[in-house]
């Protein structure tokens, strides 16, 4: 499994609308071919943090995702600036939680 996160950074004022006009894109992405989760969500502590959780079948799932990305139209107005402070594209192995 190929789990992403991320940190994305963008003005605090404008982090309810950033995370608004991600809806399509998220509905969308769940629907790919081998999307496990796709969510971008508010950080607890830092109101100017934008937490990003991807989980994939396969490196080839994450890569058409990517190549669809880069082919969507243009959003009909400009969106909330940000910024990619940190990302981790890791191959996952699940285990036994130890709580299990």
């Amino acid at each position: 499994m190929i789990v992403v996160l991320g940190i994305i950074e963008v003005a605090a004022s404008d982090r309810v609308r950033f995370l608004e006009e991600k809806g399509a894109q998220v509905a969308n992405t769940r629907a790919e071919i081998g999307c496990v989760e796709y969510a971008f969500s508010a950080d607890a502590d830092d109101l100017s943090w934008v937490r990003l959780v991807e989980r994939w079948e396969s490196m080839s799932d994450l890569e058409a995702h990517i190549a669809a990305l880069g082919k969507a139209a243009a959003p009909a107005e400009p969106p909330v600036g940000s910024r990619m402070v940190s990302i981790d594209v890791l191959d996952a192995q699940p285990v036994r939680p130890p709580w299990a």
